[in-house]
């Protein structure tokens, strides 16, 4: 695999590691996998839920590591942005279902200098800012679809529909589960991406 390249490491369930064209590692809701040994520059927690918040996991931080959590994401009671240099994350809106509480849930947009956008959508059901996500022109969408804590994979396809993204990934699809391919593919979404756990592709702009 080039190594010149933006990646993304789907850990499992809803863990997930981005590593940069520059060599920087994000972790987002770390819990489930392996694949925690890179240093972190930026560790993202959308909700306090134990399997989205194991920061044990990650052993090695580099120099001004930032962990945001879905905390400093609320904070001043609006959704902030955070510009990090190798990295802006934009908070957005999750939950909206009896296991989440919209006030304690964010999804993350974030957008690498290459140019490339990922949305990771957390644990939630449909929310009212989704179709306004299609104004970023994101490239990767990760949407959770295991229908017992979060939405279903119909509603989770609508989701798909209404952010638009080129590709969208169904990641947090079965309770005890890291990865369920027979789920996965019942997302009938546009441009779905199956990515198993372990799996680690290339990012490019779509």
């Amino acid at each position: 695999m080039n190594s010149a390249t933006d990646k993304l490491l789907y850990q499992g369930h809803g863990s997930l590691r981005i590593t940069t064209v520059d060599g920087k590692v994000i972790y987002i809701d770390p819990y489930a996998g392996s694949g925690y040994e890179p240093a972190a520059d930026l560790i993202l927690i959308t909700h306090g839920h134990f399997d989205h918040t194991d920061t044990d996991k990650i052993k090695r931080r580099n120099p001004g590591c930032r962990v945001i959590t879905w905390k400093e994401a609320l904070a001043g009671g609006k959704h902030n942005v955070f510009d990090l240099g190798f990295v802006t994350v934009e908070a957005v809106e999750a939950g909206y279902n009896r296991n989440h509480n919209a006030k304690e849930c964010v999804g993350y947009v974030l957008t690498l200098p290459s140019g490339v956008c990922v949305y990771a959508a957390g644990d939630t059901s449909e929310t009212k800012q989704m179709p306004k996500l299609a104004e970023k022109h994101i490239d990767y969408a990760l949407f959770c679809c295991d229908g017992v804590y979060n939405m279903d994979l119909a509603e989770a396809a609508r989701c798909a529909a209404l952010v638009g993204a080129k590709c969208n990934i169904p990641y947090h699809m079965a309770p005890g589960k890291l990865f369920d391919r027979t789920h996965a593919e019942q997302f009938s979404a546009p441009g779905r991406l199956i990515v198993a756990d372990g799996e680690e592709i290339e990012l490019s702009k779509q």
